[in-house]
């Protein structure tokens, strides 16, 4: 996901697509816990689109 994807979507959208990329990251961690995670970059990447997405609400505020 890049930051231009999201920066022509509103507030509502990011509000829920925040809201599903803290639920993933959640599940992520959990079956990294379980040793169930093939792969643990992806905690990363996941982490990094919640903050991407934080900054374009934040830019919409402004």
């Amino acid at each position: 996901m890049k930051f231009t994807e999201l920066k022509d979507k509103d507030i509502n959208e990011l509000s829920k697509m925040l809201k599903d990329k803290k639920a993933e990251l959640f599940e992520l961690r959990l079956k990294l816990k379980t040793m169930q995670l093939t792969n643990p970059s992806q905690i990363a990447v996941v982490r990094k689109d919640i903050a991407r997405i934080n900054t374009a609400i934040s830019a919409k505020n402004n």
